[in-house]
Protein backbone atom coordinates (compact mmCIF):
# COMPACT_ATOMS: atom_id res chain seq x y z
CA UNK A 1 0.00 0.00 0.00
CA UNK A 2 2.93 2.16 1.43
CA UNK A 3 4.91 1.84 -1.86
CA UNK A 4 2.26 2.58 -4.32
CA UNK A 5 2.05 5.79 -2.50
CA UNK A 6 5.42 7.18 -2.77
CA UNK A 7 4.89 6.26 -6.87
CA UNK A 8 2.27 8.19 -6.51
CA UNK A 9 4.22 10.88 -5.11
CA UNK A 10 7.13 10.49 -7.46
CA UNK A 11 4.72 10.55 -10.63
CA UNK A 12 3.76 14.14 -9.46
CA UNK A 13 0.29 12.91 -7.81
CA UNK A 14 -1.32 13.98 -4.59
CA UNK A 15 -0.13 12.27 -1.58
CA UNK A 16 -3.86 13.32 0.26
CA UNK A 17 -5.94 11.99 -2.63
CA UNK A 18 -4.05 8.50 -2.93
CA UNK A 19 -3.91 8.28 0.81
CA UNK A 20 -7.92 8.75 0.75
CA UNK A 21 -8.42 6.42 -2.15
CA UNK A 22 -6.46 3.60 -0.04
CA UNK A 23 -8.13 4.52 3.56
CA UNK A 24 -5.13 5.59 4.72
CA UNK A 25 -3.91 8.77 7.25
CA UNK A 26 -1.53 10.31 5.80
CA UNK A 27 0.17 10.59 9.47
CA UNK A 28 0.04 6.83 8.78
CA UNK A 29 1.95 6.85 5.54
CA UNK A 30 4.50 9.16 6.70
CA UNK A 31 5.37 7.68 10.17
CA UNK A 32 5.32 4.30 8.77
CA UNK A 33 7.86 6.22 5.90
CA UNK A 34 10.25 7.45 8.25
CA UNK A 35 9.93 4.52 10.57
CA UNK A 36 13.32 2.13 11.29
CA UNK A 37 13.11 -1.26 10.14
CA UNK A 38 11.15 -3.76 12.53
CA UNK A 39 13.27 -6.66 14.14
CA UNK A 40 12.09 -9.57 11.52
CA UNK A 41 13.31 -7.34 8.61
CA UNK A 42 16.28 -7.02 9.98
CA UNK A 43 16.45 -10.59 11.14
CA UNK A 44 14.96 -11.72 7.57
CA UNK A 45 18.01 -9.17 6.40
CA UNK A 46 20.63 -10.94 9.14
CA UNK A 47 19.30 -14.59 8.13
CA UNK A 48 19.27 -13.55 4.24
CA UNK A 49 23.01 -13.62 4.29
CA UNK A 50 23.64 -16.57 5.97
CA UNK A 51 21.58 -18.30 3.61
CA UNK A 52 23.13 -17.12 0.48
CA UNK A 53 26.44 -17.99 2.04
CA UNK A 54 25.61 -21.33 2.66
CA UNK A 55 23.79 -22.16 -0.70
CA UNK A 56 27.31 -20.80 -2.43
CA UNK A 57 29.28 -23.19 -0.35
CA UNK A 58 27.21 -25.83 -1.51
CA UNK A 59 27.61 -24.22 -5.22
CA UNK A 60 24.19 -23.93 -5.96
CA UNK A 61 23.26 -27.39 -5.25
CA UNK A 62 21.59 -27.22 -1.37
CA UNK A 63 17.75 -26.02 -1.90
CA UNK A 64 15.64 -24.87 1.56
CA UNK A 65 15.34 -28.69 3.54
CA UNK A 66 19.39 -28.82 3.07
CA UNK A 67 20.58 -25.24 3.57
CA UNK A 68 17.61 -25.07 6.90
CA UNK A 69 19.52 -28.43 8.56
CA UNK A 70 22.69 -26.47 7.81
CA UNK A 71 21.58 -23.44 9.33
CA UNK A 72 20.54 -25.77 12.46
CA UNK A 73 23.91 -27.30 12.23
CA UNK A 74 25.69 -23.92 12.59
CA UNK A 75 23.45 -22.98 15.49
CA UNK A 76 20.67 -20.57 13.91
CA UNK A 77 17.09 -21.05 14.88
CA UNK A 78 15.09 -20.62 12.01
CA UNK A 79 11.55 -22.30 10.31
CA UNK A 80 12.45 -24.00 7.14
CA UNK A 81 9.38 -22.49 5.63
CA UNK A 82 11.41 -18.38 6.32
CA UNK A 83 14.00 -20.10 4.55
CA UNK A 84 12.31 -21.06 1.73
CA UNK A 85 10.72 -17.67 1.18
CA UNK A 86 13.98 -15.67 2.34
CA UNK A 87 15.57 -18.57 -1.09
CA UNK A 88 12.71 -17.29 -3.21
CA UNK A 89 12.86 -13.65 -2.51
CA UNK A 90 17.08 -13.96 -3.10
CA UNK A 91 15.94 -16.53 -6.30
CA UNK A 92 18.21 -19.04 -5.19
CA UNK A 93 17.34 -22.59 -5.97
CA UNK A 94 18.46 -25.96 -5.66
CA UNK A 95 19.60 -28.10 -8.24
CA UNK A 96 17.70 -31.01 -8.60
CA UNK A 97 18.71 -34.38 -10.60
CA UNK A 98 17.42 -34.76 -14.20
CA UNK A 99 15.57 -37.86 -14.39
CA UNK A 100 16.54 -40.64 -16.15
CA UNK A 101 15.12 -41.39 -19.62
CA UNK A 102 14.11 -45.23 -20.06
CA UNK A 103 15.04 -46.23 -23.51
CA UNK A 104 13.42 -48.77 -25.65
CA UNK A 105 15.69 -51.10 -24.79
CA UNK A 106 15.20 -50.67 -20.99
CA UNK A 107 11.78 -50.95 -21.05
CA UNK A 108 11.59 -54.03 -22.86
CA UNK A 109 13.99 -56.05 -20.14
CA UNK A 110 11.83 -55.45 -17.65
Amino acid sequence: MHPFIKAEKQGGHSVKRACELLGVSRAAFHARRDAAPGLRAMRDAELAGQIAEVHARSQGGYGAPRVHAQLQRDGQRCGRRRVARLMRVLGLAGRYRRRRRQTGFEQSLR
